[in-house]
């Protein structure tokens, strides 16, 4: 049996969840992170995707997170997303809205390097809304 540890994602809206839980995996910029008790002291950043937690009593529940950064101790996660929601709280219409906000940026943008941020993000967006159409 997994150890339990202190996991909170946190949103600049509000503290969406502070349990105790056995894994979460995390969409790590260099790609998708397990988390357990006792990992390695690690901070990195998230991209758009989904973060699935495993609670202490063994249910599950995934979230929704568009980018931010987690701070990984032994003891404990925290996940600062820039924007987050339960999986189930997400419309499609918010998803297609914010990839159209991204593309009207990039008309905008003046430098390359913000031009291909905004296709990065513009791509994960678009990889997220594939992936909750399948669920």
């Amino acid at each position: 049996m997994a150890d339990n540890f202190n996991f909170e994602l946190v949103s600049p809206e509000r503290l969406l969840l502070s349990e105790m839980v056995t894994e979460v995996v995390i969409p790590a910029t260099d790609g998708e992170m397990t988390v357990m008790a006792n990992h390695a002291p690690t901070m990195t950043t998230i991209k758009p995707g989904i973060v699935s937690v495993r609670f202490a009593n063994g249910s599950k529940q995934d979230y929704v997170v568009f980018g931010g950064f987690a701070d990984i101790l032994p003891t404990g996660c925290t996940l600062l997303a820039e924007s987050a929601v339960i999986v189930q709280d997400l419309s499609k219409d918010e998803l297609t809205l914010r990839i159209e906000a991204a593309k009207r940026e990039i008309e905008d943008a003046v430098h390359h390097e913000h031009k291909s941020r905004l296709e990065h993000y513009i791509m994960e967006l678009t990889h997220l809304q594939g992936v909750i159409d399948q669920d």
